[in-house]
């Protein structure tokens, strides 16, 4: 027998001896309780994981489960347990009177190779996203500040719709076609930017920016996103980090670095910008330049 298969073999009883004696005692307490309803069709390790593969929508198959089950049940994703929740009135239960229950994010790759769990979006609760959210609900996202931002997005739309109105006239002849997941892509890339730096990508959804770098910076981005929501099978099982199937937390790894550059080419930026004005003794718009 070869080493892997072995090693394979002690992590699996390692896994669920650990899982036995770490299990707490049942007490008094803890028997009166109600759990949520569980599906059936779970599996060692994967749990109820192997239910939502398929070619049908993850939207769907939950959506099933819950004419089944009800408004409320518990899967077993990996090591993780998941509450689901479709009802108005168990959803007013978990985010207002037991949000600081519910704040919380669980440990994923995509978190852990983004800055350390440092994103606000994917940071655990704790005193450093209380502080973070301060910042974002006291400077970047009041009602003044988002007012006085709106001339941002409306003069992108109309950039976009004059851009649009442009393709038109060059083919007055021939149907022009228009992707319009692209327009409103390069629209919202532009809107975000400009609120979050003050910058904007050139040139327009169809043609693509017009500087090789910042095409370089939009797709890093991009791939930052689509990297977001991929699966990876530690998020499920930790102890399976180093199985790497489909490569993705290599590119998680890469693609942390191209967005480095880029913020701290940003951040200098900034950081210049400030011993300028602070030189000439005017103030930096505070809201305008928070990251």
């Amino acid at each position: 027998m070869g080493l892997l298969p072995v090693v394979g073999l002690l992590a699996v009883l390692g896994h669920f001896s650990f899982r036995r004696i770490k299990q707490p005692k049942k007490t008094e307490t803890t028997e009166t309780l109600t759990r949520a309803p569980e599906p059936d069709g779970a599996l060692p390790l994967i749990g109820h994981l192997h239910l939502l593969g398929g070619e049908a929508p993850v939207a769907r198959i939950l959506g099933a489960m819950v004419d089944k089950h009800g408004p409320i049940f518990s899967l077993r994703l990996g090591s993780h347990q998941a509450l689901v929740v479709s009802s108005w009135e168990f959803v007013k239960e978990c985010f207002t009177t037991n949000d600081t229950i519910f704040a919380s994010r669980p440990s994923m790759a995509v978190s852990k190779y983004f800055y350390d769990h440092a994103v606000f979006a994917l940071a655990p609760y704790g005193p450093y996203w209380r502080d973070v959210r301060k910042i974002v609900t006291l400077e970047l996202l009041t009602n003044s500040r988002l007012e006085k931002l709106s001339h941002v997005r409306e003069s992108e739309v109309d950039s976009s719709i004059r851009d649009l109105h442009l393709l038109c006239m060059k083919n007055v002849d021939n149907p022009t076609k228009v992707v319009m997941n692209k327009w409103f892509e390069h629209l919202t890339f532009n809107i975000i930017l400009r609120m979050l730096a003050g910058k904007r990508f050139s040139g327009s959804s169809e043609s693509g920016p017009n500087n090789p770098e910042e095409n370089e910076i939009k797709e890093a981005i991009k791939k930052g996103l689509y990297l977001s929501g991929i699966f990876v099978v530690s998020d499920a099982i930790p102890w399976l980090e180093w199985v790497d199937i489909g490569g993705y937390v290599k590119a998680m790894k890469k693609t942390a670095k191209e967005i480095d550059v880029v913020l701290g080419n940003w951040l200098q930026e900034h950081i210049d910008k400030r011993k300028l004005l602070a030189e000439e003794g005017e103030s930096c718009d505070r809201g305008r330049w928070w990251w």
